[in-house]
């Protein structure tokens, strides 16, 4: 996810700097956090089921975080490719492992 801000903040010309990479992550990273603690992701991490509500609550959560807590905007673009983004890194990194582990 890191990565991809980084990526990002580089397309669109501006600082790939530490401070602004974390600036944009961090919502979504927090995020992450309760997502993975509220669904107790730990138990089964390979589940789809856990997958599909880690990814919704990182999507939400951060999108929320980032406007409310964070004071950015929320472009339909942004949260289009966040949205995009994140499924397939939370989601699709998940069912790609568990296809390689059958």
């Amino acid at each position: 996810m890191v990565l991809f801000v980084a990526i990002g903040r580089r397309n669109h010309d501006e600082s790939t700097a530490i401070d602004g990479i974390a600036t944009v992550a961090a919502p979504f990273l927090i995020a992450l956090a309760v997502a993975w603690l509220s669904s107790r992701a730990w138990r089964t991490p390979g589940s789809m089921r856990t997958s599909l509500i880690v990814w919704l609550v990182t999507v939400f959560g951060g999108l929320e975080l980032r406007h409310f807590v964070f004071d950015r905007g929320t472009a339909t673009p942004f949260v289009i490719v966040a949205t995009l983004v994140l499924g397939v890194l939370i989601v699709g990194g998940r069912f790609a492992v568990r296809r390689l582990i059958r």
